[in-house]
C-alpha cells in the first residue's frame, strides 16, 4: 500500500497506531470539549489485515480481582449498551448488542475455589453480578458439562459476554476523521528528543517527513516496545501468539454456552450458530511481529480433547475456521501500561493489554484524552497502570488473567 504524507508538518498530538486503542484515543480527544488541538494518527497498515483488532474475540468480563479493572469493564458495558447515545445520537450509528451469557471460571483445586470466592466478593461489592457456584449449581443450570474434578466456579450473567467491538472501532475511526483527526497510512521510524531528553519534539515517517508534535501516544499494539525504543524507553511488551478456533457441533447445545475457562487452559463459548475456542500454546515464547503461522497440532492435541472432555456432547464437532493472533503481552504483570512517561513527559502509553484491549478501550480512550487535555484523570483514576511500576518492578497482582 502506498504511504501517505500528512497534510501538516506539526500536530498537537501524534498517535502511533490507528487500530482499536489508537482510534479510541482519537475519538475521545475529538469528543472532549476542552481539547481543540490537531491530531495525526499514523497507521502502518490501514487495511488492518494483520493487527490484533481484527483477530480479537471481542469479549467482555467483569470478573477481575483488581477494582480498577472491574470499573473499566463496567464503563465499557455501559458504553456498548448506550453506544449511539455516546456517539451523539447520530442516526447513522448502529446499536451493538452485548450478549451477556457470561464467563464460567472453573476451579479444580481448593486454592482456586478460595480465590474465586474472594474475587466474587470484590466484584459484587462493585455491583457486578458474579455468583459463586457449587458443582450442583453448575449441573442444575448447565447440565451438559462433565464436572469430574470441578470443585466450583464463578459465573456472571450481567454485562459479561460478547460484543461487536469492530462496530465501535469503525465508528470511532469514522467520526474522528469527520471531526478533523487525520489518519495516514505510514510508519513512524524515529523520534527526536529535545536537548534535555525529556520531551519528544519530532517523529520521522517512513516517507521521509519530520513532524513536530506536542504529545506522542504509543498505541502500537504488539509493536509497542519498538515504538518506545525510538524515545529511548524500555517497555516489557512482546507479541505472543494466541489461537482461535471456530467449530460446529453435530449436536448443538440447547442453550448458550458461557465463555468457559477450563482448568486445561482452553476456553470455549457460543459464537452465533457455531462455537469458538481458544488457548495459549503450552510453550509461549515471544514471536516475530509478522509471524501469524498457525500450529495446527494445538487443535488436535490440546483444544479438541479438552472440549470433548468438558462437554461430552461435543465429541462430534467440525473445525470451520481458525487463526493465530497476537497478544500485546506485558511480561511484568499482563496489565496495561498507561499515562505519561515520568521522564519523557509528553510520551503517553496505551499499551500492554495482554488480551484485555477491546473491553478496556472505552475507559482507556476516555482517560487518555483527559490526561492529554487536562493533565489529570477526571472520571476513573487509571494511575495504577502508569509506567513507574515498570521501573520499580512493582507488578499489579491481577488474579483473573486468561
Amino acid at each position: 500500500m502506498t504511504t501517505q504524507a500528512p497534510k501538516q508538518t506539526s500536530y498537537d498530538v501524534v498517535i502511533v497506531g490507528g487500530a482499536m486503542l489508537g482510534s479510541s484515543v482519537a475519538w475521545f480527544l475529538s469528543d472532549n470539549p476542552d481539547f481543540d488541538g490537531s491530531v495525526l494518527v499514523v497507521e502502518r497498515d490501514t487495511t488492518y489485515a494483520a493487527c490484533s483488532t481484527v483477530h480479537t474475540n471481542s469479549c467482555m468480563r467483569q470478573q477481575f480481582s483488581t477494582e480498577v479493572n472491574i470499573k473499566m469493564s463496567q464503563f465499557a458495558a455501559d458504553f456498548v449498551k448506550n453506544f449511539r447515545e455516546y456517539m451523539g445520537n447520530d442516526e447513522r450509528v448502529p446499536q451493538p448488542v452485548l450478549q451477556s451469557y457470561g464467563y464460567m471460571y472453573m476451579a479444580d483445586t481448593h486454592e482456586f475455589v478460595s480465590t474465586l470466592k474472594d474475587t466474587q466478593q470484590v466484584q459484587a461489592r462493585l455491583g457486578a453480578g458474579t455468583k459463586h457456584m457449587s458443582p450442583d449449581d453448575i449441573a442444575r443450570d448447565y447440565p451438559f458439562y462433565n464436572l469430574d474434578g470441578i470443585l466450583g466456579a464463578n459465573h456472571n450473567l450481567k454485562d459479561e459476554g460478547y460484543f461487536d467491538g469492530n462496530t465501535l472501532f469503525d465508528w470511532w475511526k469514522r467520526v474522528a476523521g469527520e471531526r478533523g483527526v487525520e489518519y495516514v497510512n505510514n510508519t513512524v521510524t524515529g523520534m527526536g528528543l529535545n536537548t534535555a531528553g525529556n520531551r519528544v519534539e519530532t517523529v520521522t515517517l517512513a516517507s521521509g517527513e519530520v513532524i513536530s508534535c506536542d504529545t506522542v501516544v504509543n498505541a502500537s499494539g504488539p509493536r509497542a516496545s519498538l515504538t518506545s525504543e525510538m524515545a529511548g524507553i524500555h517497555l516489557p511488551i512482546e507479541p505472543r501468539k494466541r489461537y482461535t478456533f471456530i467449530f460446529a457441533a453435530e449436536r448443538p447445545l440447547d442453550r448458550d454456552l458461557p465463555l468457559t475457562i477450563d482448568p486445561s487452559g482452553v476456553h470455549m463459548r457460543t459464537d452465533g450458530t457455531y462455537y469458538l475456542a481458544g488457548c495459549p500454546p503450552d510453550d509461549d515464547p515471544a514471536v516475530d511481529h509478522d509471524d501469524y503461522i498457525e500450529d495446527h497440532s494445538i487443535w488436535q492435541d490440546k483444544v479438541w480433547p479438552a472440549i470433548a472432555n468438558r462437554i461430552p456432547q461435543f465429541e462430534a464437532i467440525k473445525l470451520i475456521n481458525s487463526w493465530a493472533g497476537h497478544y500485546a503481552y506485558n511480561t511484568l504483570d499482563q496489565n496495561a501500561v498507561l499515562g505519561p512517561h515520568p521522564d519523557v513527559t509528553n510520551f503517553v502509553f496505551v499499551n500492554g493489554f495482554s488480551g484485555h484491549g477491546f473491553q478496556q478501550s472505552p475507559a482507556v480512550g476516555r482517560g487518555t484524552a483527559e490526561m492529554i487535555a487536562h493533565g489529570e484523570y477526571r472520571t476513573l483514576d487509571l494511575s495504577l497502570f502508569h509506567y513507574e511500576r515498570v521501573t520499580q518492578n512493582n507488578p499489579i497482582i491481577e488474579k483473573a488473567v486468561i
